[in-house]
């Protein structure tokens, strides 16, 4: 599938933020905070996936 290029950025932001959160998780295992960030990232992955969806919908390039 070809993409454009804000297709592309907003995917990096998506997986940054995804992996920022993550890491936290991981770093603060048996806390609550990690339990936070693991929730956090989960819902940011959906939203990742809707944001994506509907640009593909939205771009003449990307569909």
């Amino acid at each position: 599938m070809k993409t454009c290029k804000q297709f592309t950025a907003l995917r990096e932001e998506y997986e940054r933020e995804i992996g920022y959160l993550s890491a936290h998780s991981e770093r603060h295992a048996g806390k609550p905070a990690a339990k936070s960030s693991a929730t956090t990232a989960a819902s940011t992955k959906a939203r990742m996936a809707r944001a994506l969806s509907g640009h593909v919908g939205r771009c003449p390039e990307c569909g």
